[in-house]
């Protein structure tokens, strides 16, 4: 690890004023932290944000909750009141890693956490998204990689909340250069879709500042499958949610993680579900749709029956 400054920031402009292009935001370090030991980035300055004021709040609403960035893991998972409105990320947020990691690790800080593709965490491996020119995942041990990408690197989106915000519909809050923008969690990725160096869309010195879910899908479900029981990452992870009045979904969303470089949905499948029953046959065709056009390598094709199966339990978990 490389010498580094270190300042506290008391609010959000004067946090983006003291990263600058050279720096980086400290909350709850799990991931910096390892970057910085193992020499993946060296930044100038460390800002601490954890005393940035009412980033750590959460806000219920009748229409929309706000859960600010520098709520904890722990305290999404222990909250009664999201777990009955939104027990799809009450339980995103029990799957990530262990108690310990859960009680300091932020809401921000999972949603910017960078590749944990092995080739761009080995420190003497110049891979393609360390500017080098080769995804080793391609033709080597990719696992534990994409199924949909729309540039040469493979690595996928692990954010077990950016799979249950994306099913939710929620919005990140993002502090771009003094002015706050909304990004669905599509946004949110898009340029990890498109860009091989891109982890996300945050540029130098953006700052999640707080999510905004709507309070109009009151069934929620996540599931995911890893090679351990607990502290351990998705293979695949599945989200849904919706309403489901008169035996019908009504604004229903589907999102994977681990299958891609941005939270995958497909327009075409929540657009079939809406209006329909929940049966066997018809989230079958939705689990189809969901993963037509999926190209699997050498050593991932296990993903593809694996999402399949999630896709059809979680529909029908919303049945109740």
């Amino acid at each position: 690890m490389k010498a580094f400054e270190y300042a506290t920031a008391l609010s959000p402009a004067s946090a983006r004023d003291l990263v600058a292009d050279r720096g980086a935001y400290l909350a709850g370090g799990n991931d910096l932290l390892g970057r910085l030991k193992e020499y993946i980035e060296s930044p100038e300055i460390l800002v601490n944000i954890k005393s940035l004021p009412g980033l750590d709040q959460i806000e219920r609403g009748q229409n929309f909750w706000t859960i600010g960035s520098l709520v904890t893991v722990a305290r999404i998972e222990q909250d009664a009141e999201i777990r009955s409105a939104f027990p799809g990320l009450h339980d995103a947020a029990a799957e990530i890693a262990s108690p310990q990691i859960r009680n300091v690790a932020t809401v921000g800080g999972n949603l910017a956490q960078h590749s944990r593709c092995w080739y761009y965490r080995q420190r003497d491996v110049q891979c393609l998204k360390k500017n080098g020119d080769l995804c080793y995942a391609r033709n080597s041990d990719n696992r534990y990689h994409s199924l949909f990408s729309g540039n040469d690197c493979i690595s996928p989106v692990v954010s077990s909340l950016a799979t249950a915000f994306a099913a939710l519909d929620a919005t990140a809050v993002v502090l771009r250069n003094g002015e706050e923008q909304r990004w669905s969690m599509a946004q949110l990725y898009a340029d990890a879709w498109k860009m091989r160096l891109a982890h996300n869309s945050l540029q130098p010195g953006d700052l999640v500042l707080r999510v905004e879910i709507p309070a109009n899908r009151p069934r929620s479900v996540y599931l995911q499958v890893s090679d351990k029981h607990t502290f351990d990452w998705a293979l695949v992870s599945c989200a849904a949610a919706a309403d489901y009045v008169d035996g019908k979904l009504v604004r229903p969303r589907v999102a994977l993680g681990s299958i891609s470089p941005v939270p995958h949905q497909v327009e075409a499948a929540n657009d079939f579900l809406e209006g329909k029953a929940l049966d066997d046959p018809t989230v079958a065709t939705a689990a189809d749709m969901i993963l037509a056009g999926a190209h699997p390598l050498d050593h991932n094709a296990y993903k593809v029956p694996m999402a399949h199966v999630l896709i059809r339990r979680a529909l029908l978990k919303l049945k109740g």
